[in-house]
């Protein structure tokens, strides 16, 4: 304001400036409006605005963005004593502007570590010595007899108006002094809201009215080349002198204070990596982050050493503008997603915040497309490096309400018909103990790529176990798969016997149109349970569900297989299926370099021929990189064909026939003459829908 004011109306008029000042102070209100809900509808700790983004969008996000928000506290800092500096050094041109900024910061870091009371107790004295200031420049007079005319701009060496904007918005952004002071408050709920709204009003009124003396009393040149300019129109120069140095003084020690208290909450959160977990400690029974006003003044020495106004100001305005429109975003979501936690006294309609987040993000635009790119990227790099680290927040968010509506508005769109081009296996992994059978997860999991759903599940043959304890067994399965980078659903249900109790959980399980369309399981292996497992499969069948039987084995070297034979008996029904699994193994990275082999017997060599140019052109039609072979039965039954030619494959895939009274038997038997395999999958595809059309 006393530094720069005479710069911005001498590059962009009167006009150019009081829209400025209008359209910054706009952000700040907009943002203010959503900083007071977020305040009043929980208690606000140590971390301010850090706290608000983290509690609601979760950990990664409030990282992502509070580690931007210290570093801009901190610049903050070096741009108010480098101002102060400057100032200084303005009148005694003999002083040595990096020495005046390194000492004044070391005074300034002294009192913040010394007590946090007597740093705001002198506020009180600044904010007085300011009101001098400003009632010395409204009785101040012209500085020529000729009145300048700044409502035209002359255009020589006139900086761009977003250029202006830029160094003018650190402006309206102490709002976060006191924001960031949240954990030393007493009633955060009260004071942040109130204290918010007056530092907007007030600071709108006195920088819609400085700027009109200032076009009426000097010329646009002076006020670009001067900038002690209101030293020279004030009733009395001293008090504006007072006022440059009281103000850059003031808004240094709130950013002092206010900066290593969002440090201090990054760290106890553990965002901040554990070797600088020293950083959280509070000294004495203000509990003052010593540590962290250390690491402060240690980074603010080197800013003020390195830098200048103009540079760190457009800097300093990209990271509250970042800041300000997560804390939109955040505000504008929990008010989107009506969260029946989220009850503030003071109520905002989500569309305020979303203007707020659209200013916040388009004037970045504005200002420097570039830098606004880097800093989106660095948020990015941030919050990705965050989410590698898997850090455990032990309060929940917003994003599971807003997933939640996400989900309802898919949900209540889908389709009530499958489309085959819309096809995608949701498996339903019926997995018992995962020890055991883990080479099904591995198994759904490669052929879903992240793209499709899973569900593992686990049916506890115990009726009398507790709710409490069925919760706590998915807790632990869930952990575990989280460990080994498997994303899936899990449900764990208990039923007197186990055949029952999967039938009933195929019957159940599922939200709206969105169910398990295949079921994937081991074969059993215990001959009394036969019947019951067939029954098992046709009810699976009936209930329009495909189903695969997995042989159970050893998995440790399941990711390694290279070679997959599909026995072919047509496109309808199975084949179609198999078709699309071996698609869904080929083209995963699970199974690298993997090579699937098409197999079929004819009884000729005639029907071979023919066979083989059929399924040529079925291939090229579904643009799939398959083998063909289509070899001819010569008398052999086709058990000690399919032997000899898939007894070294790593991997062999056969159909099943339509489940009847027999299918047990026939079951055993299909085992018997497959036993000699190492790998295998049967296949039944139940769905009312044509597999040929998925990859046409």
């Amino acid at each position: 304001m006393y530094l720069r004011f005479g710069w911005v109306v001498g590059n962009v008029g009167l006009i150019g400036t009081l829209i400025i000042v209008t359209l910054s102070t706009s952000i700040t209100f907009l943002t203010a409006l959503s900083i007071a809900a977020i305040a009043t509808n929980a208690p606000v700790k140590t971390g301010g605005a850090y706290y608000m983004i983290s509690r609601s969008l979760g950990l990664e996000i409030g990282g992502a963005v509070g580690i931007p928000l210290y570093l801009a506290q901190t610049f903050s800092i070096a741009l108010y004593i480098i101002g102060f500096s400057e100032s200084l050094v303005i009148i005694f041109p003999f002083l040595n502007i990096k020495l005046i900024g390194i000492i004044t910061t070391l005074i300034l870091g002294a009192i913040s570590l010394f007590s946090t009371k007597a740093a705001i107790r002198l506020q009180f004295i600044i904010l007085g010595v300011i009101a001098l200031s400003l009632f010395s420049l409204l009785l101040g007079k012209p500085l020529t007899e000729v009145q300048s005319n700044i409502w035209n701009i002359n255009t020589g060496n006139t900086a761009e108006f977003w250029k202006v904007f830029a160094v003018f918005f650190p402006a309206v952004t102490g709002i976060m002094a006191g924001v960031n002071m949240s954990g030393d408050l007493k009633n955060p709920s009260k004071s942040i809201p109130r204290g918010t709204f007056l530092a907007v009003g007030v600071g709108y009124l006195i920088y819609m009215t400085i700027p009109i003396f200032m076009a009426l009393w000097v010329d646009s040149s002076t006020l670009k080349q001067d900038p002690m300019i209101m030293y020279k129109i004030a009733f009395w120069g001293g008090a504006i002198l007072l006022g440059v140095w009281g103000a850059t003084l003031s808004s240094a020690v709130g950013s002092m204070l206010g900066a290593p208290r969002v440090l201090q909450a990054l760290t106890k959160d553990q965002v901040v990596p554990r070797q600088f977990s020293f950083l959280e400690k509070g000294s004495g029974s203000e509990q003052i982050p010593r540590w962290a006003t250390i690491f402060t003044i240690i980074l603010t020495l080197i800013l003020v050493y390195l830098g200048n106004l103009n540079t760190i100001a457009p800097i300093l305005t990209m990271f509250f503008l970042t800041t300000y429109g997560v804390l939109n975003v955040t505000a504008g979501i929990e008010k989107f997603v009506e969260s029946p936690s989220f009850r503030p006294k003071f109520k905002v309609h989500w569309v305020f915040s979303l203007l707020g987040t659209i200013g916040c993000f388009s004037v970045m635009f504005l200002i420097n497309p570039m830098v606004t790119i880097f800093a989106i990227l660095f948020i990015t790099i941030i919050y990705t490096w965050l989410r590698r680290r898997n850090l455990k927040a032990t309060w929940g968010d917003v994003r599971s309400g807003m997933l939640l509506q996400i989900i309802r508005y898919a949900l209540l769109r889908l389709e009530k018909e499958a489309n085959p081009k819309s096809w995608r296996p949701n498996i339903l992994v019926l997995s018992g103990s995962l020890s055991k059978r883990w080479h099904l997860i591995d198994f759904a999991n490669g052929i879903t790529q992240e793209k499709g759903l899973f569900t593992i599940a686990t049916i506890l043959s115990d009726k009398k176990v507790s709710q409490e304890k069925i919760s706590s067994f998915e807790k632990q399965i869930t952990d575990y798969l989280n460990n080994k980078k498997i994303r899936a659903l899990v449900r764990v249900t208990r039923a007197e016997h186990i055949f029952q109790g999967a039938i009933q959980l195929v019957n159940s399980y599922g939200l709206g149109l969105l169910v398990p369309n295949t079921v994937l399981l081991g074969e059993s292996k215990d001959l009394a349970h036969k019947k019951e497992y067939a029954q098992m499969i046709n009810h699976f069948y009936i209930s329009k569900r495909n189903v695969i039987i997995m042989q159970d084995f050893v998995s440790d070297d399941f990711r390694n297989k290279k070679s997959v034979d599909i026995w072919w008996g047509g496109l309808k029904g199975n084949g179609g299926l198999m078709m699309i699994l071996g698609y869904l193994m080929h083209n995963s990275p699970y199974w690298p370099n993997i090579k699937i082999n098409i197999k079929m017997v004819a009884a000729t060599n005639d029907a071979a021929n023919i066979a083989q140019k059929n399924l040529a052109e079925l291939l090229s039609g579904m643009r799939v990189n398959f083998s063909t072979k289509v070899l001819v039965s010569k008398g052999e039954i086709f058990w000690d064909i399919l032997k000899k030619e898939s007894s070294s494959s790593d991997l062999v895939m056969l159909g099943l026939k339509t489940p009847d009274k027999d299918f047990g038997d026939y079951f055993e038997k299909l085992k018997e003459n497959t036993k000699d395999l190492n790998r295998k999958i049967f296949v039944l595809a139940s769905q009312d829908i044509e597999f040929k059309d998925v990859l046409s």
